[in-house]
């Protein structure tokens, strides 16, 4: 009789023993599942972080066309080579007074290849960098319509105040980038701008201004920021 009571209480002992290691073994299961869960996601959202968002392509040229009531070019983030200067203008439009409207001169006969930058007037203020904010004033004339077929001197909202705007090719045509920067606040330019690559290329914006269409404006720069 004893010696199966001891029998019977060693039994007991080892399957209590066992039911304890089944039961860690468990927990240690558990434990790597959980943790296994964690690392995924955060595997996962740190692939969201690093390779999510807008989805947008640098690299893609994108064209957005202006109001009629705003000479803001068709936006592009295509990189162009920029020569250092541009050619003066062959026929320049008469320099007039700064601040008050100008008359445009569609220059006779077919329009230049390459881009043309002139002061008619030159500012003693600051000069303009890629990447500020400027406020002009503007005149634009096309080379289909041989006439002027915007202006903000004449256009309601932006009559008084000027039209505000970033000088960055996320804002205008390149043509304006590349031929406003480096004009003085109090002087006026004006820029004779092929379609390509610095006008609006192959598209219409607006009215007066066709596909492939050159492009002809005077810009009075009143103030930088």
């Amino acid at each position: 009789m004893a010696t199966s009571k001891r029998e019977r209480q060693k039994a007991a002992r080892r399957e209590k023993l066992e039911r304890q290691q089944r039961a860690e073994r468990r927990r240690r299961t558990v434990r790597r599942g959980v943790i296994g869960v964690i690392v995924a996601a955060l595997v996962i959202g740190t692939g969201f972080v690093l390779f999510g968002g807008s989805g947008k392509n640098p690299t893609t040229t994108t064209t957005a066309a202006p109001t009629t009531t705003t000479s803001s070019p068709a936006v592009t983030t295509t990189t162009i080579a920029v020569p250092t200067s541009f050619p003066k203008v062959v026929d320049p439009s008469p320099a007039g007074t700064f601040g008050k409207e100008p008359t445009v001169v569609v220059p006779p006969g077919k329009p230049p290849t390459t881009m043309e930058v002139s002061d008619l007037i030159t500012g003693t203020g600051p000069a303009a960098k890629i990447g500020d904010t400027l406020t002009v004033q503007y005149v634009l004339a096309t080379y289909s319509a041989r006439k002027v077929v915007q202006a903000s001197w004449t256009t309601p909202s932006i009559a008084k105040t000027g039209f505000s705007f970033t000088l960055s090719t996320a804002s205008v045509i390149p043509g304006w980038v590349y031929g406003v920067a480096g004009m003085r606040v109090g002087g006026r330019r004006e820029l004779i701008i092929p379609p390509s690559p610095y006008g609006y290329r192959n598209t219409s914006p607006g009215p007066g201004i066709a596909k492939n269409d050159t492009l002809v404006f005077i810009v009075d720069l009143l103030k930088i920021g």
